[in-house]
């Protein structure tokens, strides 16, 4: 038995065709994803993307005849002047006008391909360097529940609506005047009463009798309880909302948080935001960004603001807790924080922070993760001001953790114990 995979993509080319494209241009739209990453909303990272790659993609290995080998016969109508053995001149190129060439001399035209969720969130998670598992858990559809969806003519026994195919019988039985049965014994009685007079009327009891048999008749044909009647309960598989959720995305934005660093934090953010929407039916992001003052803005003002100045952590903690206080109330919403920097702080601020986190965040938080950033080239570096600070943590709180990143492959160990079950189920 051979099987054939038919299933069409938008461009009606197979899958496996899609699939073998992929892979051989994965390197150049590898790169176009992550420059679609860059420009990209992190709320809308679940979505797909048509990304743009160079035509040389396209071109495929082709088999042609050497032509320096081998012996070919060509026969030329209309020949009168050559005979064989004679040498053909090489034509004149032909006239026409071609398109402008570029400046230096060579270009590339640009080809448009479209991805799928599926797709961009693979090429995604492959530079995230995430177990297969754990992609597959992710991409998984949302745990639903049954919900009630109105009423449906069939179904198992079990899912009887009782009331409503009672309704509906009793309207049933009134539109076709089926008789009750005070009616029928009204009418009996009525026959023993023309029976028992002295002479009885002929006339009278002959229609007694065609009513009463009408109306046994009408009972027997209007049933009391018809097919037609029944009502089921129908139920369907909805998204299990698991309440609702507010992600802090913390950012140092001082001079050190060179656009590289900026960009590793945003696939941090980008990840957890994936993890989020796959247990929330709700989930909101609220960015953060400081230097020796914090202040809440936009997700372009956050990646892109060109502000500057020195490092006063503290201050993105002050402002997470107001935002806290006047809009997310902790019987309503679960509360995930994460921060990224480079680890610099003033020293006399870290007091402040510890005070902060440990007096009210970290019990309000279900999960308050930090990264700290860094360059490949860096090496082995003495702790920073906020690692230190923040090691204190980690045996004290089980909703905390700090990891350093400097490639986005490192970024996965940062969510190892939110993937595991006691943290995914918690809150």
């Amino acid at each position: 038995m051979q099987i054939v995979d038919r299933r069409l993509n938008p461009k009606a080319k197979s899958l496996g065709n899609r699939q073998r494209f992929i892979r051989r241009a994965k390197a150049e739209i590898k790169e176009a994803v992550r420059e679609a990453v860059r420009s990209r909303k992190v709320s809308d990272i679940g979505a797909g993307e048509d990304v743009r790659i160079s035509s040389k993609s396209l071109r495929e290995p082709v088999f042609s005849l050497d032509s320096k080998s081998g012996s070919r016969d060509f026969v030329l109508p209309g020949n009168s002047d050559l005979v064989v053995g004679d040498a053909i001149p090489k034509p004149p190129p032909a006239g026409g006008r071609g398109s402008k060439g570029s400046k230096d001399g060579s270009g590339e035209d640009e080809f448009v391909f479209s991805l799928s969720r599926e797709e961009f969130l693979d090429l995604f998670f492959e530079d995230l360097q995430l177990p297969n598992l754990v992609k597959a858990k992710l991409k998984s559809v949302k745990s639903t529940e049954l919900s009630r969806a109105g009423f449906s003519s069939d179904g198992s026994p079990s899912k009887l609506n009782q009331v409503r195919t009672m309704r509906n019988s009793l309207a049933r039985r009134i539109a076709l005047h089926r008789p009750s049965l005070a009616t029928l014994e009204q009418l009996k009685e009525e026959i023993a009463e023309a029976e028992a007079e002295s002479p009885p009327d002929e006339n009278l009891l002959e229609e007694l009798r065609a009513r009463h048999a009408r109306v046994v008749c009408l009972r027997k044909t209007v049933a009391y309880l018809d097919p037609l009647d029944l009502k089921f309960n129908r139920f369907e598989r909805v998204p299990k909302p698991s309440t609702q959720a507010v992600m802090f995305c913390l950012m140092d934005v001082s001079a050190s948080m060179t656009e590289r660093l900026k960009d590793l934090a945003k696939q941090f953010y980008m990840l957890l935001n994936i993890f989020l929407r796959r247990h929330y039916r709700e989930v909101q992001v609220v960015f953060i960004r400081h230097t020796n003052v914090a202040q809440e803005v936009d997700e372009e003002t956050f990646f892109s603001g060109r502000e500057t100045g020195g490092t006063v952590v503290s201050t993105a903690f002050v402002e997470m807790q107001r935002v806290i206080n006047e809009r997310y109330p902790l019987s309503d919403w679960n509360i995930y924080a994460a921060q990224a920097s480079d680890g610099h702080n003033f020293s006399d601020d870290m007091e402040e922070c510890m005070s902060i986190l440990q007096s009210s965040l970290l019990s309000q938080c279900q999960y308050f993760a930090y990264i700290e950033v860094g360059a490949p080239d860096d090496g082995p570096y003495p702790s920073s001001e906020v690692w230190e600070g923040y090691e204190d943590l980690i045996g004290q709180h089980d909703n905390f953790a700090m990891r350093r990143v400097t490639e986005a492959g490192e970024i996965y160990p940062v969510f190892r114990n939110l993937f595991s079950d006691e943290k995914s189920t918690k809150g």
